[in-house]
């Protein structure tokens, strides 16, 4: 029983890593792919991970050590890496409302 319940939520963040591969493939710049790649990969690997740990119990403390290991260091390449692209001058999509960042570097050289 712990086993079928591990395998599913290791599907489930299967599942999550395919939507996350979709999403890198449809959205229109550099900025949602790796937005759209970075939440649906992080919560995947966990989940995955998570369910590898319950159903192999002995596997579990160094499994939620890699749970964390990716909970902090995803979000944070991302976002380094997001920062690194707006100041290479990769432009947005037409579609995108806004760019925050742009705008307080206007601010600034006000």
């Amino acid at each position: 029983m712990i086993q079928m319940i591990g395998a599913i939520i290791s599907l489930l963040g299967a599942f999550f890593l395919f939507l996350g591969a979709l999403g890198v493939l449809r959205m229109p710049d550099v900025y949602n792919r790796m937005q759209a790649g970075t939440k649906a990969t992080t919560l995947g690997s966990m989940l995955t991970l998570l369910g590898i740990g319950i159903a192999m119990p002995s596997w579990l403390m160094k499994l939620i050590i890699l749970i964390l290991f990716i909970l902090f260091t995803n979000p944070i390449s991302s976002h380094a890496l997001a920062r690194a692209a707006h100041f290479a001058g990769i432009k947005l999509t037409e579609k995108s409302v806004s760019d925050a960042l742009a705008e307080d570097k206007e601010k600034e050289n006000e």
